[in-house]
């Protein structure tokens, strides 16, 4: 992949032709590499989603992309945006290229196109940085989607335009991040409305998975200041901060 548009917006773009993780991969560069480095490839055999779950798709049929972000809020409780903003950057990357889908954000970071997975996203800390991972399914086929709510450019009849893809991503990713370490909170910075804007849970009967083996049924309703997700169960408002959130589908 040559990639001149990604290039214009990343100092550091690491192409690997396969590789087990691309967050391992930047992880164990980190040191070495500035602001918005890139490690990628098409081939990743040992990628992990949020819970720990495995990552794993053909060769080809995804992207795997990690953006390493040095230029940190210095409020620690606004670093809990990145991932949000993340997601709200490939929501806005993906829907260039799908404009005649619904593009959204699945709470915290999952990006839907008309309500199936499209992308994931986790973000990992290291000792000054933050390593941002995400996985885009490009060239998957229906037979090689991993499960029934998932979907990818190709089953929707798009030949994405994968440089066109990770710029707009990363360009957009480094705006939000740039704003929130110079405003300091999701508020001032824009991000928290924007993050409303894209969120397709709001407004949806959902059950949350907690810690503990418990579960929370009720409705979405807000993203408060810190990120979370308000969801109203029994007519209490539950903050919930970590979680698996599932989209309740009407039968």
């Amino acid at each position: 992949m040559e990639l001149p548009l990604t290039r214009t917006v990343s100092p550091h773009v690491d192409v690997r032709e396969r590789t087990g993780s691309t967050n391992a991969d930047l992880r164990a560069l980190a040191g070495d590499l500035p602001h918005l480095a890139i490690v990628l490839t098409d081939d990743q055999t040992a990628g992990r989603g949020r819970l720990d779950r495995a990552w794993i798709a053909p060769a080809g049929a995804s992207l795997a992309i990690s953006v390493l972000l040095r230029d940190l809020p210095v409020p620690v409780d606004a670093r809990g945006w990145i991932p949000l903003a993340a997601g709200v950057a490939m929501a806005d990357a993906v829907a260039e290229q799908l404009p005649d889908r619904t593009v959204a954000v699945k709470w915290p970071n999952d990006v839907l196109a008309d309500g199936r997975k499209i992308c994931g996203i986790l973000a990992e800390a290291t000792e000054d940085a933050v390593v941002v991972g995400s996985g885009v399914n490009t060239a998957m086929t229906a037979d090689q989607l991993p499960v029934p709510t998932a979907t990818s450019f190709a089953v929707l009849g798009v030949e994405v335009d994968s440089d066109r893809l990770i710029a707009g991503y990363v360009g957009r990713l480094a705006e939000l991040i740039t704003a929130l370490a110079a405003a300091g909170d999701a508020t001032a910075s824009g991000l928290h409305a924007q993050a409303t804007a894209r969120c397709g849970t709001l407004g949806l009967d959902v059950t949350v998975s907690l810690p503990g083996e418990r579960e929370l049924a009720g409705t979405a309703i807000a993203l408060d200041a810190e990120g979370r997700l308000i969801v109203v169960s029994d007519g209490v408002e539950h903050a919930i901060s970590a979680g698996d959130v599932v989209h309740v589908r009407p039968v």
